[in-house]
């Protein structure tokens, strides 16, 4: 085999070796992971392993019976081979792609590899790319196709594969899978089942001639809500060894992933939408190719979920969109949750801008509803997005921004972009085109219709609002929310899947295009909360909405677990304030985002001086930490929070020698220990960063043979102490 376009640094390193099965092995990878691909003139091209630097090596020739073509491809007519059920494997252009060239280069510390495959029945070709980038154990994967000299139907094609994940062991009960469930208000639901408790068996039939059992273990978002059932995430484990293999899929929409048992082993395909799961396909024309969506796998062989967070934050940040906000971390309130509710006027803001400005807060947001005339009756008829007259007289919209700025704060507006409410007059002054439809109706959701960014006269108007509002205002911040899933897509051009997707990806497009115009501008991704926290939109919203929930006491599960799904300097935390609460509650409310980002919210200009103070020192002490959060590793103290547990402690890594650890307490015993990383040493200095009163409340008992145990004692039901801990 011909390797073309090596890069010179890369050419004195061997690629292929001989393997006694036949075919050849191409071995590539950096300093942490290597991937060893099967390929030969009678075989597809496949991932037998990847394997970490810190495990020893694999027999691959044990591997190849299981193993699977680097890119799954299912055909319209063609079928798959074997007895694949509704397994999104074998299909049959995959089995027949055969490899055709390689591709490898560097730059900026980033190797890529692409190796190109063609299916000579079909025509289609794939070239499937990887990244790894130097020092990192996570590797980032995609497919392209390619139709050849004639149109072909494409109904699934995956973006990763890889079998072999049975280790030849008992993976039944001796694999765990962490699955994330993500309701509305309670999100990153944490859970981890062996393979057997999730349904899946090996049901002995290999030894008599068949494949497997032909069941899967299946995880599939539907509609546009990404994340509003479970994350586009998985975690499995070596319960024995203590090994995972994490995953991602990048996508602001529909997504499936699925394990399944094949030859007595284990396999992972992960991909973006489907046919059968989501009415998704093309018709590739001839030359005419479709992208999946990224995938992204971490091999983690020590640590746990420690270190799979670890490797997951460092490879967020480096694909992700730059932006300064991702390190200043400036303050925000918000005056919505607990609060005004989507009832703004001028005489209700004005004792919560001075109130804001009091505590320290830097960006002031007025949320939903500051462009109602109707007195709460806007839900169906939004769109315009021009600034009510009736709630702010005496200088309108424009003079309550200024008295933000007077305040010494910057002004932000919540909008709702992709939907026109179906009162609105711009529902018939647009296009039908522009709108989501199916089956030639124009599909309405709640009282509203989907803009499809995909058109053009859809994009302008956004193009042209937003840049109205920028000139009229100089607005500084802006939360995009999206509160309606319009479901499984639209059929106007294609198939239902096709257009969600392509709608999807255009308005991420959309969003990267307003901040490259507007470079001073910070954009909030918000869906009903944290309907859409995932990887795509974690690449170029600065900041992502976690949640609604409104209960101080139940935020804690949510803030402490969204690290291992989204970078802690992009994670908006409510943190809900006013004059009723004690001052435990304030400190409690304020530690869930003193390590992420602080979203202050609630009645604030019902705060009393003292009240005010305690507020005040917790945004301090966050200014102080803030600039160690953007490059903070987080980690879980107490493991991955539960939604009932009454401990929940929530970790950051700041710098080499210190560790700071929000912790609270909900209910149950008043004390707590907390084994601390070898890393601190036996002796670590503790100190107790906020509330102020709470100095005496954690010590360090050094360990005598093992690591050091921080113990907590909090007397108080609903209280917090955020602790920093310094390696001596």
């Amino acid at each position: 085999m011909t390797l073309a376009h090596l890069s010179p640094e890369l050419e004195d390193k061997p690629p292929t070796l001989e393997v006694a099965a036949g075919g050849e092995v191409l071995s590539w990878g950096n300093e942490c992971l290597q991937l060893h691909f099967l390929h030969g003139d009678h075989i597809a091209p496949r991932l037998l392993t990847i394997q970490h630097a810190q495990v020893g090596p694999r027999d691959l020739e044990e591997l190849r019976r299981s193993s699977l073509p680097v890119v799954e491809i299912a055909l319209a007519g063609d079928g798959r081979h074997g007895t694949a059920g509704k397994r999104h494997v074998d299909g049959g252009a995959a089995q027949r792609m055969r490899l055709t060239n390689v591709q490898e280069s560097e730059a900026r510390g980033v190797r890529r590899l692409e190796l190109h495959a063609t299916d000579p029945v079909s025509g289609i070709s794939a070239t499937v790319h990887y990244e790894l980038a130097a020092g990192s154990s996570v590797l980032r994967c995609w497919t392209e196709v390619q139709a050849g000299s004639s149109a072909v139907g494409v109904e699934y094609v995956s973006s990763f594969t890889l079998s072999g994940l049975g280790h030849g062991q008992d993976w039944e009960e001796q694999l765990g899978l962490w699955q994330a469930a993500n309701p509305w208000s309670g999100e990153f639901r944490w859970r981890r089942n062996t393979i057997a408790e999730h349904g899946l068996y090996n049901v002995g039939m290999v030894e008599y001639g068949q494949v497997g059992s032909k069941n899967r273990i299946a995880a599939t978002s539907t509609g546009a809500w990404s994340t509003a059932e479970q994350l586009p995430m998985g975690i499995l484990e070596d319960l024995a060894t203590g090994s995972v293999l994490a995953w991602q899929l990048e996508h602001n929409g529909a997504w499936h992933y699925e394990l399944g048992d094949r030859y007595d082993d284990l396999y992972l395909t992960i991909s973006g939408p489907t046919a059968a799961e989501h009415q998704w396909s093309v018709t590739l024309e001839p030359g005419e190719t479709f992208t999946t969506a990224p995938a992204a796998v971490a091999v983690v062989p020590t640590g746990g979920i420690n270190a799979v967070a670890a490797e997951l934050t460092a490879y967020r940040r480096r694909i992700r969109r730059p932006h300064p906000d991702n390190v200043d971390l400036p303050v925000i309130y918000n005056d919505f949750l607990n609060c005004l509710m989507s009832d703004p006027t001028t005489e209700k803001e004005l004792p919560l801008i001075a109130a804001a400005s009091a505590l320290g807060v830097e960006v002031f947001c007025i949320d939903a509803g500051w462009y109602d005339d109707e007195n709460g009756g806007w839900w169906d008829s939004v769109g315009e997005w021009e600034p009510s007259v009736k709630r702010f007289p005496d200088g309108g919209l424009a003079a309550l921004i200024g008295k933000i700025r007077e305040a010494g704060m910057k002004p932000g507006l919540w909008l709702e972009p992709e939907v026109v409410g179906a009162r609105s007059r711009l529902a018939e002054l647009l296009p039908g085109e522009a709108f989501f439809s199916r089956g030639g109706e124009r599909i309405k959701e709640w009282g509203r219709y989907q803009l499809d960014l995909r058109h053009p006269a859809a994009r302008a108007h956004l193009d042209t609002m937003v840049d109205r509002l920028m000139a009229d205002f100089d607005l500084a911040y802006l939360k995009l929310d999206y509160n309606i899933d319009i479901g499984a897509g639209t059929d106007l051009n294609g198939a239902v899947g096709a257009g969600l997707l392509d709608h999807n990806r255009a308005f991420l497009d959309w969003v990267t295009a307003v901040m490259d115009r507007h470079p001073g501008l910070t954009i909030e991704g918000c869906a009903a909360g944290g309907s859409r926290t995932d990887g795509a939109s974690g690449a170029v919203f600065p900041v992502q909405s976690l949640t609604d929930q409104q209960d101080f006491a139940k935020t804690p599960p949510i803030s402490a677990a969204a690290p291992l799904a989204i970078t802690p300097e992009q994670s908006g935390v409510w943190a809900s304030v006013e004059g009723s609460m004690g001052d435990e509650q304030l400190a409690f409310s304020l530690i869930s985002a003193l390590l992420s980002r602080v979203h202050l919210a609630g009645r604030i200009d019902t705060l009393g001086p003292a009240q005010l103070e305690v507020v005040r020192a917790g945004v301090e002490v966050y200014k102080q930490l803030r600039g160690g959060i953007s490059a903070s590793l987080p980690t879980f103290p107490l493991g991955l929070p539960g939604w009932r547990d009454n401990w929940i402690a929530q970790g950051a890594r700041l710098g080499e020698a210190t560790l700071a650890i929000a912790v609270h307490r909900r209910g149950g015993g008043a004390e707590q220990s907390i084994e601390l990383p070898a890393w601190l040493g036996q002796r670590p200095a503790v100190t107790v960063a906020y509330p102020m009163w709470g100095v005496a409340d954690a010590v360090v008992l050094p360990g005598s043979h093992g690591p050091a145990v921080l113990r907590v004692t909090l007397e108080e039901e609903n209280s917090a102490r955020l602790i920093l801990i310094h390696a001596t």
